[in-house]
Parts: C-alpha cells; sequence; structure tokens
C-alpha cells in the first residue's frame, strides 16, 4: 500500500501541466471522453507497466536521447495528421481520418509517447528499483489516470463551446510544440 499511495503521489504532482495533461484536454474536447480515458488509461499501464520491470530488473537509466527523438518524430506526425484533418468541412469527411475512426489508439498511441522517457516514466522506474512492483504500478497508472482524468472534465466543457476546426489545429499545435522540444531535448539534451 505504501508503494501504491507514493508512486500516486509522484506521477500526479509531476502530471499537473504536464504535456499529456494537455494532450487529454485537447482530445476530450475533440473525442468522446471514455474513448479518451480508456486511450489512457491502456496506455500509463503500458508504459508504467514498462518502467517497473526495468526498475525490478534492470535499474539503469534509459537512453532518453534516443526515445526523445523518436517521440519527437512522432509528435509531428501526429501534427501533420491532426492538421489534415482540421481542413474537411464536413463530418461526412472528417470520419473517414484514422484518428476521428480509431480514437483510443491514437490517443493511447500519442500519450505512451509523449511519456517516454518522460519524468513519470523515470520516477516510476526509479521507485520500483525499491517499492514494491505492484503497488507502484497501480499507484502509477493511477496518478496518471487522474490528474489526465481532470483535463478530460475540461476539455469535454471546452469542447462544447468551441469549433471543431480550432479544436483541432489546436491539438496540431500542440503536438508541434511538444514534437519540437522532444527533439531538441533528444538531439541537444
Amino acid at each position: 500500500m505504501d508503494a501504491l499511495l507514493l508512486s500516486f503521489g509522484v506521477v500526479f504532482v509531476a502530471e499537473i501541466g504536464d504535456k499529456s495533461q494537455l494532450m487529454a484536454l485537447a482530445f476530450a474536447a475533440r473525442y468522446r471522453a471514455i474513448h479518451v480515458l480508456i486511450g489512457i488509461t491502456a496506455a500509463s499501464a503500458l508504459l508504467f507497466g514498462v518502467s517497473v520491470v526495468i526498475g525490478q530488473l534492470v535499474a539503469v537509466s534509459l537512453p532518453t536521447k534516443a526515445i526523445n527523438i523518436v517521440a519527437g518524430l512522432a509528435f509531428l506526425a501526429f501534427a501533420a495528421w491532426t492538421i489534415r484533418g482540421a481542413w474537411y468541412d464536413t463530418h461526412e469527411e472528417a470520419r473517414d481520418q484514422p484518428s476521428a475512426r480509431f480514437p483510443i489508439v491514437s490517443v493511447g498511441l500519442a500519450i505512451f509517447l509523449a511519456e517516454l522517457g518522460d519524468k513519470t516514466m523515470l520516477a516510476t522506474v526509479t521507485l520500483a528499483t525499491t517499492e514494491d512492483w505492484l503497488g507502484t504500478w497501480v499507484g502509477s497508472t493511477l496518478g496518471m489516470v487522474t490528474a489526465d482524468g481532470i483535463a478530460i472534465l475540461v476539455g469535454r466543457h471546452l469542447g462544447t463551446r468551441l469549433p471543431e476546426r480550432a479544436i483541432k489545429i489546436g491539438a496540431a499545435v500542440l503536438f508541434v510544440v511538444f514534437g519540437a522540444l522532444l527533439l531538441v531535448e533528444g538531439i541537444g539534451g
């Protein structure tokens, strides 16, 4: 129970204002809240499961530069994919977009890539070196889902007030910013 509470607190606090929370907000303004929550939960469970295994078995630092470069390039691809969808005017055309047909996969993949090598993943790896693996995994996952759940609530509220095209463009801008930051960290950091 100590590991669960500790990892929940660490991840929850680390996620406030983090890029994945902003992404959850943007996704929730565009997709059904349940799809966003499922995508975030699946991505978090997988990411923190990997983190716990690394912490338990290896307890070494991850090659974060390479991870940041790959994640940064993926974010730029997500931006292009999102902005492409913003130029469609009818709902019929927008439904043909892969991200509109598979929102859970889109959200899960984006969140997973955003968190690869991020402070919450590294914190979970570190906690798993000394704490119970199950409590660390469950606590980290719940911390991420809770923090991003707050963003989903805000995003749903914004989604009813903003035009869909503005939401898509805003999401694409966030992807470009986060992609560029990850590339800078990976190349120069």
